[in-house]
Order: C-alpha cells, then structure tokens, then sequence
C-alpha cells in the first residue's frame, strides 16, 4: 500500500470509527457526537439560578450569599458548587452513572462542572481534590467509585492534584437515602479517616461527589479534613437536589 494513502486511512480512521458507532445522547436517545447532544444540553443543563454559597441550595433572592439554614447552623464545608439541579431528566444520568455503569458519562459531569468554576472567578481553586469515598462492601458491589470517576477528568480540567485515597469510610455506613433525617447525621459520625502522609495544614481541599441532598456526608467529610488541619473546604458536586 502507498505511504500517502495508509497515512491517508490512519488520519481517517477514528472518523470512520464514528460514523460506523454513532453515540447516542443520554437523555433524547437522538444520534450525537458525545455522550449528550446539543439540544438536550442547552435545554437542560445550560441554566444557572442564584444559588447559596456555602450549601448551594437555590435562593429566591439573588442578592442574598447564604439561605437560612446555613445562615442558623453552618455546616463544616466552606462553600459548594455544582452544575445542575437533581430533577428530571438530569437526575436520569446520575442514575445511568451510578448504577448504569455508564462510565462515559463521569467525563461529561467533570466538564459541566468545570464550566460551572469558570463562571465563578471569584471563587479560589482547591490545592488538591478528595472524591467521597465508598465504603469497602458498597464499592465491591458497584465495582467502581462514582465521585472519583468524576475527580479524575476533573482534576486534569482544572490542573489540580487528585488525591485518590485522601479520605476513607472508617466504618460502613448505610444509605443516607434509606435513612429518616434524624438518622442521617448518627449514621455518619466519625464515619471517615484522613491519610496522615497528605499533609493538609492550611491547605484548600475540594470535595468532589456526584449528588448532595442533605448536605450531611459533605459535612462531616468537611470536618474530619479540618480536623486533620485543612484550612478550608470547597464541594465540586454535579447536581443538588432542590429543597422539598
């Protein structure tokens, strides 16, 4: 075969590739280039509400910083940032991530979420990124990490170290979504363990996850990495779900 024209077929190939597997966006099913078409990410994930700074819960009044309850009882964390609501259809994703082992869509979350820093320049950029843990049983049986998926593509998006193993489960814990709201803050004291080797004094820690709900795993991760001498913690989570 000529040299120009198997240079030719290997410039082509990943093209060829393409067009022989098209992807199919997440939520439409429609043909796409990537893991969500164009439509469906403007539709659904292109808006931004004002949103509180440290819980990110949305706010009525845009010029209010904080709601209520972070206002009446702040939690450990210092402010959290996420992408999109936890609703239809988007919630449908997280699902097809976390239970779907739809891998592919963990780089998608990431780039969403950077977006979203962007847009915030005021904000400081963590000096390195925590994904939550699993515990031990949770992660045999799902077989992979969902936050960390996501702190990977993220870490490299904004070029800042990623800490895999920063923090673990102390103990297992049981769903935070099973369990009553009294329940919820019993079942995750002292839940976590910091490696001592990360020296975290006076340093910016980001909290990567999937979903925040209650807020209450992100909180009590916040305060076991002060403890252990961080000096401020940021979240970096894809989707919050809205009050009730």
């Amino acid at each position: 075969m000529p040299e120009r024209l198997s240079l030719r077929l290997r410039q082509l190939g990943p093209a060829l590739l393409r067009a022989a597997l098209p992807a199919a966006c997440a939520l439409c099913g429609g043909r796409c280039a990537g893991a969500l078409c164009a439509p469906c990410r403007a539709e659904y994930l292109g808006l931004r509400r004002p949103r509180c700074r440290q819980c990110a819960n949305p706010l009525a009044d845009a010029a209010a910083p904080l709601c209520g309850r972070c206002l009446a009882d702040p939690p450990a964390f210092d402010a959290t940032l996420v992408a999109a609501d936890y609703a239809a259809p988007v919630d449908q994703l997280l699902l097809q991530l976390k239970f779907g082992a739809r891998l592919a869509l963990a780089p998608l979350f990431a780039q969403l979420l950077r977006d979203a820093v962007l847009e915030r320049p005021e904000l400081a950029l963590p000096a390195l990124l925590c994904p939550v843990p699993l515990g031990p049983a949770r992660l045999a049986e799902r077989g992979f990490n969902q936050a960390l998926e996501i702190a990977r593509p993220l870490a490299r998006a904004l070029g800042v170290a990623l800490h895999p193993t920063l923090a673990a489960r102390a103990r297992e814990t049981r769903a935070q979504t099973r369990l009553a709201p009294r329940e919820r803050a019993a079942n995750l004291r002292l839940a976590f363990v910091v490696d001592a080797a990360v020296p975290l004094r006076g340093r910016h820690v980001g909290v990567v996850d999937d979903v925040i709900t209650s807020g209450r795993t992100l909180d009590e991760l916040a305060a076991t990495l002060k403890r252990c001498g961080a000096a401020r913690v940021t979240n970096l989570v894809f989707a919050r779900t809205p009050p009730h």
